[in-house]
């Protein structure tokens, strides 16, 4: 049994895991945290990340430093991801992490972010579906891990990753971009549409998504819709993963989620309040997504690059 720690550094939020993994089977959690810092806020228009948004980083990650240290990790990787790629002045974040964690983050290219998001995913996908007293859903998998600033596309089974790409569209882009209203309008909703259209159109040239049997939905965005369609009263992560959304339910959720005033958002008991502002631009990337491929329902993953991240520094 090995202990690491992993860290996921997104556009939107900053999350940990402190798991116990054995040389195979399931990991253990020891902890498990996600706060909002959206270090990637402005960044599609600047090409900068913003000092506040580097220092609310900051404050986070020092909790979980101290975190791993407590409870004596051996291991620890911070992965960062879209935003801090794309930012022209990324060595500013790389030097604040040095200083918390002792170590540089691994700003990690789209595709190796997709590889561990698949890793992730996939490796209890058995056990939640037994969980629900449903079957496996069946492999190839197509998983799609939709984060704040791009979205992850990978079709593979268990012999491995067959095709893998990374779109700059994600939740906190397209809001940037596009939707600007309390509602947005219709208008807004179309050029939305428009952006994740032209995106998926270079998915399909690069991964053979119709050679997916199963689509597995990643990350924040798509667990919220799940939340909402199944009328949970309560987020409840055990209930959501492995559970199955068919694609009507998408659509429902997301013409709800587009049409509420950020009050209203707010207001729903499942809803992160970090998440308030961008989940109608999330659940359009999904629903868009299941509509252009023509994938009929999403197995709904709790487990994605954070586990991924973990998996492969305890087993290499």
């Amino acid at each position: 049994m090995t202990r690491v720690a992993s860290i996921d550094c997104g556009t939107n939020s900053i999350r940990l895991l402190v798991a116990d993994v054995p040389p195979e089977g399931p990991h253990t959690d020891l902890l498990r945290r996600m706060e909002v810092v959206r270090l990637g806020e402005g960044v599609d228009a600047t090409g900068r990340l913003a000092p506040e948004a580097i220092e609310r980083t900051r404050k986070v990650l020092v909790e979980y430093a101290t975190a791993v240290r407590d409870l004596d990790a051996t291991a620890v990787r911070m992965v960062a991801t879209s935003a801090t790629r794309d930012a022209a002045n990324r060595a500013e974040f790389e030097d604040m992490v040095v200083e918390v964690l002792g170590q540089r983050p691994d700003v990690v290219a789209g595709t190796e972010e997709a590889e561990l998001s698949f890793i992730g995913a996939t490796a209890s996908l058995d056990a939640a579906a037994a969980a629900h007293g449903a079957e496996p859903p069946r492999p190839p998998f197509l998983v799609v891990d939709i984060g704040g600033g791009s979205t992850e596309f990978v079709l593979g089974d268990a012999t491995g990753v067959r095709a893998a790409h990374s779109v700059d569209i994600g939740c906190v882009r397209l809001t940037e971009r596009h939707l600007h209203g309390d509602p947005p309008s219709a208008a807004q909703v179309r050029r939305a549409e428009d952006d994740i259209r032209a995106a998926l159109a270079a998915v399909r040239a690069l991964v053979p998504v119709g050679e997916a049997a199963s689509l597995i939905g990643l990350a924040g965005s798509v667990t919220t819709v799940a939340a909402l369609a199944l009328a949970l009263p309560e987020y409840d992560p055990v209930a959501i993963h492995g559970s199955c959304i068919d694609v009507d339910g998408v659509r429902e959720v997301t013409a709800f989620l587009l049409a509420a005033t950020r009050e209203h958002r707010a207001a729903l008991p499942v809803m992160h309040p970090g998440r308030v502002d961008v989940i109608g631009a999330g659940a359009l990337i999904l629903r868009v997504i299941m509509d252009e491929f023509g994938l009929p329902e999403v197995v709904v993953s709790e487990h994605d690059i954070l586990d991924g991240i973990a998996l492969r520094l305890a087993r290499g």
